[in-house]
C-alpha cells in the first residue's frame, strides 16, 4: 500500500490556479468582445475587422505552443503570459485607430493568451491529480467562470462612466492581481513539494511519453483534434457575434444593446460555473468520451433560441444553455489526452492542439463574420455553427468505445 502525505497541497494548487486562470483568461477573453462595437464606431472598421485580429494572430503565433511551452516552466509561462496580454489591453485603449497596430496588438493578446492561459494550469492540475482530475479540473474552470462574471460586472459601468479606454486600462491592472499566488502558492508538480501525484510519497508512471512524431500517427489523436476544433469553433463564433447578434435582432445601440449583452454574458458565465463542476465531477466517474459528446450537442441545440430573438427579451434559456455547454469546451481535452495517451505525454499533445483549437477558435468566427456581411441576417451562419458542431460530435463518437485503464 502507498505511504501518502500528511497534507496533500493538491487542492491548494486547484484553488490558486482558478484564481490566476480566471483573471489570465476569464477576465480578458469574455469582456474584450464588449469593446467591439466601440472600436467600430471610433475607428470605423467593419465587422469583420474587427473580428480579424484575433485569428490573424493566431496563425502568427501557433508557433509559441510546441516551440516555447514544452521548455519552460508553467509559472513562468503564466508571469510572462499576464504581462503580455496586460500590454496589449493598453494598447487597445491608447490606439488611435491604425488597424495595422490593432492586428499587431492582438498578436501580443494571444501570446499571452497561449502562454498563461489554458496550456499551463490544465498542465499544473494534470499532474497534481490523477483519480479525481475531472473534479479538479471542475475547480480550475470554476475560477475562469466567476472572475469572468465579475469582469463583466465591471466593464459597462466603468465604460458609462469613463470611456472604453479607461475601461481597457483597468482591465490591463487587474492582469496582475495573480501574480502573489503564482509566485507563492502554485508549483509546477507535486515532485516541487516532495511529493507524487494525489499527494503519494512514491509513485511509478506506467506509461511512457509519445514523441510527436508517433502522437501524430495515431488516429485517436486526429479525431480528438477534429473534435477540439469544432467544439472551440463553435462556443468561439457565438462568444464573439453574441454582441452583433442582439444588435441585428433589433436591440438598440448604446443603453439597452450594453444591458442586453451584460446580462446574457454573466447568465453564460455564472451557468457555465455550474456546468464546469458537473462535467468535471461526470469525468470522474462515467466516460469521459460519453460527456464530450453531450457537451458537443448541447452547444449546436443552444444556436436555436438566437435564430428567434426578440427585443427587449433577453435569451435566459440561450444564456443557461451555452454556458453550461461553453463550460465543457477546454477543460474535457486534457482529459481525454490524458486517458489516450499518457500524462507524459500531455505537454506536447497540449502544445499542438491548443494552438490549432485557438485558430478555429479565431477563424470560424471570422468566416461567420463573411457570412453575415453577405446576407440579410444571422440565418445561415448560425445554421453554420450548428454544423460545425454536429461534426465535432461525431468525431468524438468515432474514438474507440474502449475507455483507457490509464488516467494518470
Amino acid at each position: 500500500m502507498q505511504k501518502r502525505s500528511r497534507i496533500f497541497y493538491g487542492w491548494y494548487i486547484v484553488a490558486a490556479a482558478a484564481v490566476t486562470y480566471g483573471i489570465a483568461q476569464g477576465i480578458p477573453y469574455y469582456n474584450v468582445s464588449f469593446f467591439y462595437d466601440y472600436f467600430q464606431r471610433s475607428f470605423g472598421w467593419s465587422r469583420s475587422q474587427i473580428t480579424l485580429g484575433f485569428p490573424l494572430a493566431a496563425l502568427l503565433t501557433i508557433w509559441v505552443g510546441p516551440a516555447v511551452v514544452p521548455k519552460f516552466s508553467q509559472r513562468k509561462l503564466i508571469l510572462f503570459g499576464t504581462v503580455s496580454t496586460a500590454a496589449s489591453l493598453a494598447g487597445f485603449a491608447w490606439m488611435n485607430g491604425s488597424i495595422a497596430v490593432y492586428f499587431a496588438l492582438w498578436a501580443l493578446y494571444t501570446i499571452g493568451y497561449l502562454t498563461s492561459g489554458p496550456i499551463p494550469h490544465q498542465l499544473i492540475i494534470s499532474h497534481w491529480f490523477g483519480r479525481r482530475r475531472g473534479t479538479a479540473m471542475g475547480i480550475l474552470y470554476f475560477g475562469v467562470g466567476v472572475v469572468g462574471a465579475l469582469g463583466s460586472y465591471i466593464v459597462k459601468p466603468l465604460t458609462e462612466a469613463h470611456g472604453y479606454r479607461v475601461a481597457l486600462l483597468v482591465l490591463a491592472a487587474i492582469m496582475f492581481a495573480g501574480w502573489p499566488l503564482v509566485l507563492f502558492v502554485l508549483r509546477d508538480k507535486p515532485s516541487d513539494c516532495g511529493l507524487a501525484m494525489d499527494g503519494e510519497i512514491v509513485r511509478v508512471s506506467t506509461q511512457a511519453a509519445l514523441s510527436p512524431a508517433i502522437l501524430i500517427r495515431r488516429r485517436a489523436f486526429w479525431l480528438l483534434l477534429l473534435g477540439s476544433v469544432c467544439s472551440i469553433a463553435s462556443v468561439g463564433a457565438i462568444s464573439q457575434h453574441m454582441k452583433f447578434i442582439f444588435l441585428d435582432s433589433g436591440f438598440t445601440k448604446g443603453a439597452q444593446l450594453d444591458a442586453a449583452w451584460r446580462t446574457a454574458s454573466i447568465l453564460i458565465l455564472v451557468s457555465s460555473t455550474a456546468g464546469r463542476l458537473l462535467v468535471g465531477v461526470l469525468a470522474d466517474w462515467l466516460s469521459t468520451r460519453a460527456v464530450m459528446i453531450g457537451s458537443y450537442v448541447l452547444t449546436a441545440l443552444t444556436v436555436i433560441p438566437l435564430l428567434t430573438l426578440q427585443p427587449p427579451h433577453v435569451p435566459y434559456l440561450f444564456a443557461i444553455a451555452f454556458g453550461i455547454a461553453m463550460g465543457a469546451d477546454y477543460m474535457l481535452i486534457p482529459l481525454m489526452l490524458a486517458e489516450e495517451f499518457g500524462i507524459e505525454t500531455l505537454a506536447c499533445a497540449l502544445s499542438i492542439i491548443l494552438p490549432l483549437n485557438t485558430i478555429a477558435q479565431t477563424w470560424f468566427p471570422y468566416f461567420v463574420s463573411v457570412l453575415r456581411e453577405h446576407s440579410s441576417s444571422y440565418r445561415s451562419a448560425l445554421l453554420s455553427v450548428v454544423t460545425v458542431a454536429a461534426i465535432g460530435a461525431v468525431a468524438i463518437i468515432a474514438l474507440p468505445r474502449r475507455r483507457g485503464e490509464f488516467r494518470a
